[in-house]
């Protein structure tokens, strides 16, 4: 009989057949949790140390990252994470969630429905930006022209017909969580905690963007949020989920709203209203033939 480093061994396929217990338990192998009887540690950390010494955001990045956050880096995390919080009832993933609160769901299965909502076309954006961004300052680092690099992108993403990720908004002109975010931002590069080349090549989009129009199309809420979280080193993908885990706080708000009002089965436009058909009009339907 096989067993392993400590003569353990647990049951396996085949008749008779075991497995190491070190193989077992390194099944789920993790390097963020570690938990025995009346214990738990997140990354090294003992959690009843973390209690009251360490922020919700703190957390967020040891998860994440691996390690506490500096003071700075914790300031410009929970920025960003506070600004994306909430768009209102008109945003889909709201919309979704207040629907199916008035549906007799739970709680969990409402805000569950609204992040299902946040996909490439709506909570996308930040992480495709940066991307574009992560691609604009590889350029810069290699010797070329921010301007024309930015000029270049512009170029490509209206010869396929597409919006340069995290750029314009159709409902505010300027959006007015872009100017406190890239501020802080830029008081971060002056003071040398970030490199700032992300919003180098944010503002230089930004500034190709405006060529040749007579209004100009600033970052949005994406774009900023994305500014950020590429400077503070995280990847673009974590960039999405941690836009989701900010809209999520609006979503459990709005669903736990609706829920407080008592309307049951409340659809997307009010009663009285029904949505336009466009369909043929009414017919017979032609006799079954035998």
């Amino acid at each position: 009989m096989s067993t392993g480093d400590n003569g353990a061994t647990a049951p396996a396929g085949g008749a008779g057949d075991t497995v190491p217990r070190a193989q077992v338990e390194g099944w789920w192998d993790t390097a963020i949790t570690r938990i025995a009887p009346g214990e738990i540690e997140l990354r090294g950390y003992p959690v009843e140390r973390l209690i009251g010494a360490a922020s919700f955001v703190d957390t967020v990045w040891l998860m994440l990252r691996g390690d506490l956050p500096d003071p700075h880096s914790a300031a410009l995390l929970e920025a960003a994470l506070v600004s994306a919080v909430d768009h209102g009832p008109q945003a889909p993933s709201i919309a979704a969630a207040r629907m199916a609160a008035t549906c007799g769901t739970g709680l969990n299965n409402a805000v569950a429905t609204g992040v299902n909502l946040l996909g490439d076309v709506h909570g996308g954006a930040g992480q495709q930006c940066m991307e574009v961004l992560a691609g604009l300052v590889e350029r810069a680092r290699a010797g070329e022209d921010p301007r024309e690099a930015a000029r270049a992108v512009v170029a490509e993403h209206r010869a396929a017909r597409r919006h340069v990720p995290g750029f314009g908004h159709r409902f505010h002109p300027r959006d007015p969580r872009r100017d406190p975010l890239l501020g802080l931002v830029a008081e971060a590069a002056e003071a040398g905690r970030v490199a700032g080349d992300h919003l180098a090549a944010a503002l230089a989009l930004e500034a190709a963007l405006a060529e040749g129009r007579e209004r100009p199309v600033p970052m949005n809420i994406d774009g900023a949020t994305a500014v950020v979280y590429s400077e503070l080193g995280f990847a673009p993908e974590l960039g999405r989920g941690l836009f989701v885990l900010s809209r999520s706080v609006g979503i459990l708000a709005h669903a736990w709203e609706e829920r407080q009002a008592g309307t049951r089965i409340k659809g997307p436009i009010p009663r009285p209203l029904l949505a336009a058909y466009s369909g043929p009009p009414t017919r017979e339907v032609p006799p079954r033939s035998r």
